[in-house]
């Protein structure tokens, strides 16, 4: 089953938010929701999915998602930055075909 990377911002250049899971459509729209209103996510309004990772295993998923957390910022904006440049919110193409994304991404 596949699992997601992520990361979530509030605006270009804003607070950085990693995270894994294994359905990214549900997750973030949970993240956009604030079904979880005292997370760092919600408190600092993290709801633009600007770059996700399609990865083969949970395993895989959580040793990549701790990767990332122990990146400094600035290699977090250049992974971000070399697939979306624009930092377009990626979850409001959902109305696209998700495979169509997942290839672009």
């Amino acid at each position: 089953m596949p699992h997601y990377v992520y990361i979530l911002t509030n605006k270009k250049n804003g607070t950085l938010y990693i995270g894994e899971t294994s359905n990214i459509k549900t997750r973030t729209s949970q993240h956009k929701q604030k079904v979880h209103p005292t997370t760092f996510s919600a408190k600092y309004n993290l709801d633009k999915l600007v770059y996700f990772e399609i990865l083969d295993s949970r395993d895989y998923g959580l040793k990549r998602e701790k990767q990332f957390k122990k990146w400094n910022r600035n290699w977090k904006i250049r992974i971000i930055e070399e697939k979306n440049p624009d930092w377009i919110d990626l979850s409001l193409n959902w109305g696209l075909s998700f495979e169509m994304m997942e290839k672009e991404i």
